[in-house]
């Protein structure tokens, strides 16, 4: 299934009834990220939690697990024009094989990426503060560090 644009829609989830979670596949070489955590980004610490439900962090902690193919996506981004959020580069990709290839191929430079305000440490750390208790089986795969 397509979007419109050259990404492809790999699955659907929801979270709530007001969210849901879209895996999205980009070609090889078209690699859009932003550049800093937008207003409301959930790996911001100066962000109020709870803004995004619980499962939609769920759904998206594979992106955290070693050797993941799967990038956290910018909610702010959509599915027209998606891009790999700048909170998930700089806090929570560093075991993503996806973003690893990206960096190795200089398509994503991290001298770009930047963030003027705090960010949760770990894909663990904001799960749990946005209502995803610690022991719960989504985050057991989720790397740290």
């Amino acid at each position: 299934m397509t979007n419109g644009t050259t990404s492809t829609i790999l699955r659907i989830r929801p979270a709530d009834e007001n969210y849901r979670v879209v895996t999205i596949e980009s070609p090889k070489g078209n690699v859009a990220y932003r550049k800093e955590p937008c207003p409301h980004c959930p790996w911001r610490k100066d962000q109020p939690t709870g803004r995004f439900p619980a499962d939609a962090f769920r759904h998206s902690a594979e992106t955290a697990h070693d050797m993941s193919t799967h990038r956290f996506g910018c909610h702010m981004s959509g599915t027209s024009q998606p891009e790999t959020c700048a909170g998930f580069l700089l806090s929570g990709a560093q075991h993503n094989l996806a973003v690893r290839l990206d960096l190795m191929k200089g398509q994503i430079d991290m001298g770009e990426v930047t963030s003027a305000v705090p960010l949760y440490e770990s894909y663990r750390e904001m799960a749990v503060a946005n209502g995803v208790p610690a022991g719960d089986p989504a985050l057991a795969l989720c790397r740290d560090s």
